[in-house]
């Protein structure tokens, strides 16, 4: 059997896999070095350590989510861009709950840095441009945006929503709404 060439690419896109098959904390550097058939201390020549490991995945998990905000939200404004990129996120909780749960760590800096950070945050502003945000307060909605999303993502995913009625899938679209009249009705100045 021929394995691919040890690069630091494929040595994070299968520690991605791993991580959506079995979890994150599944993610060792010799569970990686098993499914790549190599010895452990052959991956330290790619990766620096477990830290840079997950910062890996974490990068890649955030290319492919900015893929697919950029996608989702494109040619729209106001609620559908922000349905686009509500749905997008959560469907990419679903489909790569690894590389979700990367995301939902303290990364390093190199990531908080990247490229597909910077173009996150970008897809984010431009949604939030459908909405009168003043400049000011953007950072301040990206964090309730992005913490409601997160947060019903988590809660979802352990099942805290299966007890009761409506179906998650109500709530979801309720919460996105509310998320919008929220948006639409944003103070635009400050009292003193």
């Amino acid at each position: 059997m021929n394995r691919p060439a040890l690069t630091p690419a494929t040595v994070v896109a299968e520690a991605a896999v791993l991580a959506d098959e079995h979890g994150l904390e599944a993610v060792t550097l010799s569970a990686v070095a098993r499914r790549l058939g190599v010895r452990t201390p052959s991956l330290y020549s790619h990766v620096r350590d477990h830290a840079a490991l997950l910062d890996g995945i974490s990068t890649l998990a955030l290319e492919e989510l900015a893929g697919r905000i950029a996608e989702a939200v494109a040619g729209r404004a106001g609620h559908p861009a922000l349905d686009g990129l509500a749905q997008a996120h959560r469907s990419f909780a679903r489909e790569r709950p690894g590389r979700w749960q990367s995301l939902q760590r303290r990364v390093g800096p190199a990531v908080a840095a990247s490229d597909a950070a910077r173009t996150v945050a970008a897809l984010m502003d431009a949604v939030l441009r459908g909405y009168d945000i003043p400049p000011g307060d953007r950072v301040t909605v990206t964090r309730l945006v992005g913490s409601t999303i997160n947060g019903y993502l988590t809660l979802e995913h352990v099942g805290s929503f299966d007890h009761r009625e409506p179906a998650p899938e109500v709530s979801w679209h309720r919460t996105v709404d509310a998320l919008d009249t929220l948006l639409r009705t944003w103070p635009t100045g400050q009292e003193t």
